[in-house]
């Protein structure tokens, strides 16, 4: 019988190695009897979070949190803030952030270069045809907006899970009166992709290979699955871009 194995969200992982870093240092200052500067303790604590976070194989962005998190805190304290501020910046970040402790799933947002290169792989244009274009985790609506605008002939939709991307995009696709454009408010993992001729995301590595079993299985022949910087561990796309942005973007490409 195989020991039963629980695995925490990486926000989860994240909390408890900031709070061993705190003990850590505790011990270290009372053992040693130093006394140093609340500011520099709070740094020691945010290297030891980062060194502990590191061992633990947390994401890139993860280590930036754990290094800068106490000393905010500590900087945030000293300048003396109103209450108000902390409770507006919080719900700020709670509708943006509203899913990514579940889907671990963060807010990225394609370049205008992703944008352009993801007009060429467009079904070509035909009289009388047209083609269904859905983005999940769309964001603020830019790239649904974007090809809505170059390519007409297209229908094009938007989900996503976070409340203020989606009132955004939203709010932008109605301003700029595009009647061939949509989103909607809810999960990916609902959506039926069945009557998608491309689906498009950029998401983050964990649910990859899952939504990439679930392009595979609802999709049909002939048309593209597409990943912005995230690819499929054991499933090679067939074709991959590499777009000249800031980020040094990868399009991959698998035709279902």
């Amino acid at each position: 019988m195989q020991p039963m194995q629980i695995k925490f969200p990486p926000s989860i992982v994240a909390l408890l190695l900031q709070f061993a870093a705190i003990v850590l240092l505790l011990l270290t200052v009372k053992v040693t009897g130093w006394h140093g500067s609340p500011l520099l303790i709070a740094a020691l604590c945010g290297l030891f979070a980062l060194i502990f976070s590191f061992i633990a194989g947390l994401a890139k962005w993860w280590l930036a949190i754990q290094l800068l998190f106490a000393p905010a805190l500590v900087l945030m304290l000293a300048a003396e803030f109103p209450p108000s501020l902390f409770l507006g910046a919080f719900l700020i970040l709670l509708l943006v952030y509203w899913s990514t402790f579940r889907t671990q799933v963060p807010l990225y947002l394609s370049s205008n270069k992703v944008w352009q290169a993801i007009e060429h792989m467009l079904p070509g244009e035909k009289a009388g045809t047209g083609f269904t274009f859905i983005d999940l985790g769309s964001g603020l609506g830019g790239v649904l907006t974007h090809l809505a605008s170059v390519r007409p002939d297209g229908q094009y939709i938007g989900v996503e899970s976070a409340p203020l991307p989606f009132f955004c995009s939203w709010l932008r696709i109605r301003l700029l009166g595009y009647r061939n454009c949509r989103v909607q408010w809810g999960s990916l993992w609902d959506c039926d992709l069945s009557e998608c001729d491309i689906v498009f995301a950029y998401l983050s590595p964990v649910p990859m290979e899952k939504l990439w079993n679930k392009a595979h299985t609802e999709m049909r022949p002939g048309t593209k699955f597409i990943s912005n910087t995230f690819d499929v561990l054991e499933h090679p796309p067939q074709e991959t871009l590499q777009v000249d942005d800031m980020h040094r973007s990868t399009l991959y490409v698998w035709l279902m």
